[in-house]
């Protein structure tokens, strides 16, 4: 695969990560839910921290939120860093296209997620009982590199009570798949779960073969 296929992947992921967020942000209020198909919302939330909303600071105690925030921001952007680095020598060294399409998914959505980290909060006035406004005159809600990232994407597969007959779980209340999450957060798993499953295939050794003209190799061994 081409770097300029790649590249395209990337701007397509990003652009459709880009407009559903500024259009939630700027259509929702924080926490409003609107109900597409009984198995599809859309649900507003914004996610300060890690995967499932975890914080450095609910893990090291000695570090406060807003310093937590930046440190996260900044490994990611060394991250995607890292992957950016990893996508152009795949692609240098002609890697297979299922393993240069698959880290193209993951660096799209990594990067699509530090837009949100790094300028949401300078961009946006916050979303608390209101729809947020694009660059407000009274400045964004926090400042660069302290953004949220907008989740909205949920899909409750079930959500009931539990048959009695089932062994310590029967007659409890059972939700499956309750997460939310974003366009990115799809290309992320999505990449890493292609490089899991086909796991052979993306990672084998790609072989050059040479052509041979038949003909001219044909006259120059038989002289006449």
């Amino acid at each position: 695969m081409s770097i300029k296929k790649s590249l395209l992947i990337i701007i397509i992921i990003l652009l459709i990560d880009q407009i559903s967020k500024l259009y939630i942000k700027m259509n929702f209020q924080l926490g409003e839910d609107l109900e597409i198909f009984s198995w599809f919302r859309i649900s507003f939330i914004e996610n300060d921290g890690m995967a499932w909303g975890t914080k450095l600071s609910d893990i090291f105690s000695f570090i406060t939120d807003k310093s937590a925030k930046l440190i996260l921001t900044i490994f990611r952007i060394l991250a995607v860093t890292g992957i950016g680095y990893w996508l152009y020598d795949v692609i240098k060294k002609q890697k297979t296209k299922t393993l240069i399409f698959a880290i193209s998914l993951i660096f799209a959505g990594a990067l699509g997620n530090i837009i949100d980290s790094v300028f949401y909060g300078v961009f946006f006035s916050d979303s608390y009982g209101q729809v947020a406004t694009f660059l407000p005159e009274e400045g964004g809600y926090s400042g660069l590199f302290y953004g949220k990232v907008v989740d909205m994407l949920n899909f409750p597969l079930y959500n009931g009570i539990l048959p009695d007959w089932l062994p310590f779980f029967g007659g409890k209340q059972f939700s499956f798949f309750d997460p939310v999450f974003n366009v990115a957060d799809v290309a992320i798993s999505t990449g890493i779960g292609i490089l899991i499953v086909f796991n052979k295939r993306a990672f084998r050794e790609v072989n050059s073969f040479i052509k041979i003209d038949n003909s001219s190799y044909e006259s120059n061994n038989n002289p006449t």
